[in-house]
């Protein structure tokens, strides 16, 4: 992920991806934005980053931290995944909705 945003920002020209969930029914998927936001991260223009959506921030972090850490046994409860893709689609939704 680290290497493929870096690997972005070196194009000459940005194709942008479209999410087929928002181009069939107009309404965007919890992880709309995450390219946006880790290519912005990684370029630390943390304002677009937390715009386009907050978790690029947070998936940067993430993936630096079990590079440096390189734990053997990753767990979390799986209700934290639910819990973190309904707050990730309710900011898109509101982000959507004052466009």
């Amino acid at each position: 992920m680290i290497a493929a945003g870096a690997a972005l920002q070196l194009l000459p020209v940005h194709v942008p991806i479209f999410c087929p969930l928002r181009m069939a029914t107009g309404v965007p998927c919890p992880l709309c934005g995450m390219t946006t936001s880790v290519e912005a991260t990684l370029r630390l223009d943390l304002g677009d980053s937390v715009a386009a959506t907050p978790a690029g921030i947070l998936a940067v972090g993430a993936a630096i931290a079990l590079l440096v850490l390189r734990p053997s046994v990753i767990r979390l409860p799986a209700w934290a995944l639910y819990v973190a893709l309904a707050a990730l689609w309710a900011f898109q939704l509101h982000r959507f909705s004052l466009l």
